[in-house]
């Protein structure tokens, strides 16, 4: 498909980013684990690529036990320990240290409202529906949004860390929140343009 118009982000010479752009970006998620997982991603990304992440996503999972939020929530002083020591993710004590305290936040609510608490507090943002966005220009995309910076201070309220407005934004993109795809890009009708 080198022959496709994608948006510009993505590069020409990086299959996993390809794939990524064709087969993920803007797709609607759902599922508290799903959706925690990406924006434990996103926040990883903070003050890198994410090329950088992406490469690194299934050593993530490994480390952070797929992501699981029970387990997660359990984890030790040591349990982080032995995570910064794992190569196959970025070494980053706040961050590492986040996703734990993230993972506690999130199981927070839901033990308060039941299964998918996670998922209907995100979604919220955007009223349930994916926004489609009519951008024809990377240029015109938004670092953030009046919803990405209601979504970080909700987020931060109950206990959140790396996740501010522009980090939600780039979750609300990714996860199909918002269709970014720029309007030339072959993506843009198929996630909903």
């Amino acid at each position: 498909m080198a022959d496709v118009k994608r948006c510009d982000w993505t590069g020409e010479d990086d299959e996993l980013m390809l794939a990524y752009h064709d087969e993920e970006w803007g797709v609607p998620l759902h599922g508290d684990e799903t959706l925690f997982q990406l924006l434990t991603l996103e926040g990883a990304q903070a003050g890198l690529s994410w090329r950088t992440v992406l490469h690194r996503r299934e050593g993530y999972r490994r480390v952070f036990e797929g992501f699981d939020l029970e387990k997660l929530a359990e984890w030790t002083d040591e349990d982080q320990a032995r995570a910064l020591q794992d190569e196959g993710i970025i070494r980053n004590r706040a961050k590492v240290a986040s996703t734990v305290g993230n993972a506690r936040a999130a199981l927070g609510m839901i033990a308060e409202e039941g299964e998918g608490a996670f998922d209907r507090f995100l979604w919220g943002f955007v009223g349930g529906a994916p926004r489609v966005n009519g951008f024809t220009s990377m240029s015109e995309l938004p670092a953030e949004t009046d919803e990405s910076k209601a979504m970080s201070k909700a987020l931060k309220k109950v206990g959140f860390r790396f996740v501010g407005p522009t980090i939600c934004y780039a979750f609300m993109q990714s996860c199909g929140m918002v269709n970014d795809h720029t309007t030339d890009c072959f993506r843009y009708s198929e996630v909903g343009g």
